[in-house]
Formats: structure tokens, sequence, C-alpha cells
């Protein structure tokens, strides 16, 4: 069973770490089993805006964990305790995955953690990090950033993004859709995706494409252009574009290519087709085809995929040690 830990102290924002909470710590065995053993950990209880947390664990608890979550920093101006940062960089020496979300970027940063890597945080204090920590490359227009065993997500909704991230990594595509379906939150936004989006996305079923995006994802296997999206949505191109944008912060192409390599890692996952069965399937029309943007976009050969997702999954059963895990079979899995 997977461990994720939530390094919580006083100062943390609660809206990332109920979140974290919700995605982790809720028991979803009914989806997938095992789950994941989830624990509070922090100096005692911790007073969070209204809230007061009572711990499972101490912070030192972080570095037995395989994945460790730093929930929003509230006030960026302020250093984080040393506590913290001692603990976060321990359990990362530990060999965790650690991850950010929102302005709990700030907390990685000032760990070190961060150091010559890529990160994000939320839009408005992009600028903060990146002045407060020149040897970071900070970008401001993403949903979220991985780095294998270091990962930053933008602001509120973008830490659910990053979150799912984390349990297609770990349980694959198919069960994290599953689990964005039973949070109602879609589960198709990749990390690359703008973060600051002009309108806020709509209630389900209340925007312009609520009838297109359904029937696109049931016809995947067709070769589908812009053209006729717009004539289904019975819009101009022009128009379409301007939603799909507003909407999801890309481009109808990008949307349909992320929408075909996500149902491609899911075949490659879950079935035993042929990279050829696999290509007519997503609309990629042949192997060649489907091997290249498959690589392009997900960093791996779809062969390679399947082979590490397939011993990722079998390691994590095996009941060995966890010093027996291999994280680079995880980071190859990275989008």
């Amino acid at each position: 069973m997977p461990t994720v830990a939530l390094a919580v102290t006083d100062g943390m924002l609660p809206f990332e770490l109920s979140l974290a909470i919700e995605v982790f710590g809720s028991d979803l065995t009914h989806v997938v089993d095992p789950w994941y053993d989830f624990a509070l950990c922090g100096p005692g209880a911790v007073r969070i805006d209204r809230y007061r947390l009572e711990m499972d664990h101490g912070l030192d608890h972080l570095a037995h964990a395989d994945t460790v979550i730093v929930p929003g920093w509230a006030d960026t101006d302020v250093d984080p305790p040393v506590e913290l940062l001692d603990a976060v960089r321990a359990a990362h020496a530990a060999g965790a995955r650690v991850a950010s979300l929102c302005t709990g970027a700030f907390v990685l940063a000032a760990a070190g953690l961060l150091d010559g890597k890529r990160a994000t945080t939320h839009w408005a204090h992009t600028e903060a990090l990146a002045r407060r920590h020149p040897h970071i490359t900070v970008d401001p227009d993403v949903l979220y950033v991985d780095n294998g065993d270091v990962l930053t997500s933008a602001g509120k909704a973008a830490a659910m993004d990053l979150c799912l991230h984390l349990v297609r990594l770990d349980h694959g595509s198919a069960n994290a859709n599953k689990i964005a379906r039973r949070l109602v939150v879609p589960p198709h936004r990749d990390g690359g995706q703008a973060q600051f989006i002009r309108t806020p996305v709509p209630d389900p079923g209340k925007h312009p494409l609520a009838e297109l995006l359904p029937w696109v994802l049931q016809r995947l296997d067709e070769p589908l252009t812009v053209e006729d999206l717009a004539r289904q949505a019975r819009m101009s191109s022009r128009h379409l574009a301007r939603h799909f944008t507003s909407l999801t912060g890309t481009t109808p192409l990008q949307w349909l290519h992320t929408q075909r390599i996500r149902h491609a890692q899911e075949l490659l996952e879950t079935t035993d087709d042929t990279i050829d069965a696999i290509a007519t399937a997503t609309g990629m029309g042949t192997s060649t085809t489907l091997r290249r943007h498959f690589h392009r976009t997900v960093g791996v050969a779809p062969d390679t995929y399947r082979r590490t997702f397939r011993s990722h999954i079998d390691l994590r059963n095996a009941p060995t040690g966890r010093d027996d895990r291999k994280p680079a079979a995880r980071q190859a899995v990275a989008n």
C-alpha cells in the first residue's frame, strides 16, 4: 500500500489541505484496493484558520512516506518553520516524492528542493517566488510541473489536477478518471495547460461545449478535425477556438491530441492490445504516428510505458520493503 503523508503546521491554507485529505485520506478501496495509507504529520495539534487538527504522527514521520504533500503556505512573506524544512528535506533524502500545492512551493523552495528545477505556484505569487529564489525556473503559465521526485502545482483547482496526476502515476489513468468522476472534476487537464483562464470553469452542462466534449470522447477512433468539431457544435471554427481557450486554456486540436494520448495510456495499462490496434482505437492511424506523438508527449515509447507501468504496479503490490522501490520507473511514466 503506497503511503502518503501530509505535512501540516500552523500557517497552512485550509482549502489545499482539505483537498489533499479528500483525495488521499478518503476510503476509496471500492475504486482501488489497496488505496493509500494516509497520515497527517505535524508538531502536535495544529490550528488551520478556524479548524483544529490532531496529528497522526510528528514531522519526523515524513521520512517514512512514499509521497509527501505540502499544502499551501498562507503568508509567503513569512519563512516556514525550520522543523518543517528539515523534515521535508529528510523525507526527500530518504527517497520520498515531494509535492507542493499552490504556495506550498515556497516551502519546497526554502528547503532547497527546487534549486535548478522548473516549478510553478499560484499565478499571483510567481514573481515573488522567482525574485526570492533566482535558482528556480518559475513557470507562471502551467497547472503543475512534474520533475519526477519533486512536483509543484498552481493555485486552488490546479492542486486537484496535481493530486489526480499523482493518482494516475500510482494507479493508472483508468482509476484516476474514476476518482475524478467521483469528485465531479475534469480528469483531462494536463500540467501544461494554462493556469490563468479569463473565465471560470463553468458548471457541468452549463457551457457551450457541454455536449461536444462527451461526443468527441466517444469518437476518439475517428479522424476528427477542427471542422468536424465545429460542425457538431454548430459554430464556426473561430468561435469554437475561442470557447476552447476560455474553457480549457488550450486549442481544440491540442485538447483532442491530449485525449488521444490519455486514451492510449489507459489502453496500454489495461489491455494487451497491439500498438497497431491502439493506434486505430485512438485515431492515430498507424503505429508509427502513435509512437511519435506518444514519445513526444509522455517522454517514452508506448512499449516502454506499458512495461514500466506494469512493472511499477507489480513492485507496488509485492511484499517487499520500501527500499526496493524503483524511482526511475515512476519518473519514466511522468508526463
